[in-house]
C-alpha cells in the first residue's frame, strides 16, 4: 500500500523556530493525523537544512562550529518544540547526516552521468539569507532582498550549473495537464508566469566556503545548499538505494511526494528547480506543492532577523498548545497570509473553544452524573442531529484532504453549535424536575453524549491532547478503544457509544485564561 506521503520544508538552523515555522509543522501534523484516522498508511517527513553559508556565518557569530552550533539546536529548540506541540511526524531527517549526503552525492554523479551537469563561471546577486542569486528585477532599489531588507552580495565563481533551462516546457506541460500539482491557484500562476518569462541554467556548486556536500568529482566546492536540501525529501525514504535493499523498498512504497507544505517565499525552489531536478532523474515528481501564506506580525513577515518571530512557548504558556493548534488552522485560510493577533486569538479561545466546546462536554458529564448516576442512558438517536453529522463528517473529509483546514474546522464547529442549540431547546435542567420526564432526559443526554464521540474524534487531528481527555470523560475508550485508532468514514454511525459506559467529570477542557498584564 502507498504511503500517504508529507513533508514540510526542512527549516535553516540558523536560529530556534517561531509561530510561522510551528505554523506549517502543525498544518503537517494536522493533516497526516486526519488521513491516519481515514485508515491510510502514512509517512510524515520534518527536518532541518544544515548547511550553506547562512547557517556557516552564525555559527561564526556565536564562535563555535558550523556543526556543533547545528547538534545544539536540533537538540535544545527544534526537536523539543515539535514535542511540545504534539507533532507525530515518522522522521526527522538533517542534511548533515551521512544517509542525506551519501545519497546527494550519488544522485548528483548519476546526473553528471545523463550530461546535465557541466562547468562554467557566474557572476551575479547573491542574496545569503534566501541561500538564492537573485535576477535584477528581484531586487527593492537596485540591491536589496525584497524578503530580508538586506543589501545582497555579488558573487564571482567557477562554478558547476545544472540544465535547469531544457526544463522549462516540460515544467509548463506539467502544470497545465495536473493544475493540482501547484496549489492554490496564485501559487500555479506565479510559477507559470516564472516559466514563461525563461528559465536559465542554475549554478549548483560554490567554492567560497566548505560547509556543505563536497562535490564527488570536484572536492574543492561543496554542493549549493537549495540543491543539497530540496534532496531530502527523496534521500529520507531511500533515493539511489538499490531496488532490493530495505531503502529501496521503502521509496518504492513512499514516493512520489503525495504533499509538500511550503511557505509561499520559497515555492520557486519546489516548484521548478525540484521538480526538473526530478524530472532529470527519471523520477516522478511530487502530487502536490502547497504554498500556504505568511504569519504577520505588524504588517510584516515573521522573522527573527527582524526581531518579529514569536517563540511558540509565548504563546502555548498562555493558551495552552492544543488552543494553538486550533487558533492558526482555524482563523487563516490556508494559503492565504494572516495576522496574528492576541485579542482575537483571546475571543476565539473563549467564545469557540471554551463556551461552545469544552462547556458542552463539561456540562454533559455533570448532567449525567446528576441526573444517571455517572451512567451512560439507553441508546437515542435525534434524526436531525444524526443527519447533520452525516453531512458534517462528509464536508470536513472533502475539505481536510484539500488542505482547507478553516472549512473543515468551521464545519465541525457549526455541528458543536449545533449540538449546543440542541441542548438549550431541551432544557434537560427543567425535564429533571419531573421524574415523569426521565425517559426524555435520558435521551437528549445520549445524544448529546453521541455528538460529543463524533466531536471528539473529528477533533482529534487538530487538539489530540483535548480529545483524548474527552474521550476517556465519555467511556469510550474503554469501550471503543483508542480514539486515534477511530476512523473517519464511520464517525457518523450514530449509537457507538453503549449504554451503562461511565462518563466522569474532567479538569476543564479549556480554562478560564488568566488576564495578561
Amino acid at each position: 500500500m502507498k504511503s500517504f506521503y508529507l513533508t514540510t520544508p526542512i527549516y535553516y538552523v540558523n536560529d530556534a523556530p517561531h509561530i510561522g515555522h510551528a505554523y506549517t509543522t502543525v498544518a503537517g501534523d494536522v493533516l497526516t493525523r486526519w488521513h491516519r484516522q481515514r485508515g491510510e498508511a502514512v509517512w510524515f517527513l520534518t527536518g532541518t537544512d544544515e548547511h550553506g553559508q547562512k547557517v556557516m556565518r552564525t555559527a561564526e557569530q556565536n564562535n563555535v562550529a558550523p556543526q556543533a552550533w547545528a547538534d545544539k539546536l536540533v537538540e535544545e529548540a527544534w526537536k523539543p518544540n515539535w514535542r511540545a506541540l504534539n507533532i507525530a511526524n515518522d522522521d526527522f531527517i538533517r542534511t548533515t547526516e551521512p544517509r542525506h549526503m551519501d545519497r546527494v552525492q550519488k544522485f548528483l554523479t548519476s546526473l553528471k552521468d545523463k550530461g546535465y551537469i557541466y562547468q562554467g563561471d557566474f557572476e551575479g546577486p547573491y542574496c545569503v539569507g534566501c541561500e538564492e542569486f537573485k535576477l535584477p528585477g528581484d531586487l527593492l532599489e537596485g540591491n536589496l532582498c525584497p524578503i530580508h531588507s538586506k543589501p545582497v552580495e555579488n558573487v564571482k565563481e567557477t562554478n558547476w550549473f545544472f540544465k535547469l533551462s531544457e526544463f522549462t516546457d516540460r515544467l509548463l506541460d506539467h502544470y497545465k495537464k495536473n493544475p493540482d500539482a501547484c496549489q492554490p491557484e496564485s501559487a500555479r500562476n506565479e510559477v507559470v508566469a516564472f516559466l514563461e518569462g525563461g528559465v536559465r541554467d542554475l549554478s549548483i556548486s560554490r567554492s567560497t566556503f566548505d560547509w556543505g556536500v563536497p562535490v564527488p568529482w570536484d572536492t574543492d566546492q561543496v554542493v549549493y545548499v537549495w540543491f543539497d536540501a530540496l534532496l531530502n525529501y527523496a534521500t529520507a525514504v531511500g533515493l539511489t538505494d538499490a531496488p532490493d535493499s530495505e531503502g529501496g523498498k521503502k521509496f518504492a512504497q513512499t514516493w512520489p511526494a503525495d504533499v509538500h507544505l511550503v511557505g509561499k517565499d520559497i515555492l520557486r525552489f519546489h516548484a521548478v528547480i525540484w521538480p526538473a531536478m526530478l524530472m532529470a532523474a527519471d523520477l516522478e515528481v511530487p502530487k502536490k506543492v502547497f504554498a500556504h501564506g505568511w504569519l504577520l506580525v505588524g504588517g510584516e513577515k515573521m522573522s527573527k532577523s527582524k526581531l518579529t518571530g514569536i517563540a511558540p512557548a509565548d504563546i502555548t504558556d498562555h493558551f495552552g498548545v492544543d488552543a494553538f493548534r486550533y487558533y492558526f488552522l482555524r482563523a487563516i485560510p490556508f494559503g492565504s497570509d494572516g495576522s496574528f493577533s492576541w485579542e482575537d486569538m483571546s475571543a476565539r479561545y473563549t467564545s469557540e473553544l471554551a463556551n461552545d466546546f469544552g462547556n458542552l462536554a463539561s456540562r454533559l458529564a455533570a448532567m449525567v452524573e446528576k441526573y444517571c448516576g455517572g451512567v451512560l442512558p439507553a441508546v437515542a438517536e435525534d434524526t436531525e442531529l444524526s443527519a447533520s453529522l452525516k453531512e458534517t463528517v462528509a464536508k470536513a473529509d472533502v475539505a481536510m484532504q484539500n488542505l482547507d483546514f478553516q472549512g473543515g474546522i468551521n464545519a465541525i464547529m457549526d455541528f458543536c453549535k449545533q449540538v449546543n442549540g440542541f441542548v438549550t431547546v431541551k432544557e434537560p435542567w427543567i425535564l429533571a424536575k419531573d421524574p415523569a420526564n426521565q425517559l426524555i432526559l435520558e435521551d437528549v443526554l445520549y445524544n448529546t453524549a453521541e455528538s460529543l464521540r463524533a466531536l471528539a474524534i473529528l477533533l482529534h487531528p487538530v487538539m489530540p491532547a483535548t480529545t483524548e481527555i474527552l474521550w476517556e470523560s465519555l467511556g469510550a475508550k474503554s469501550t471503543l478503544g483508542e480514539i486515534g485508532a477511530q476512523k473517519i468514514e464511520s464517525v457518523a454511525k450514530w449509537g457507538q457509544l453503549p449504554p451503562g459506559a461511565t462518563v466522569t467529570k474532567t479538569p476543564v477542557l479549556f480554562p478560564r485564561l488568566e488576564v495578561k498584564e
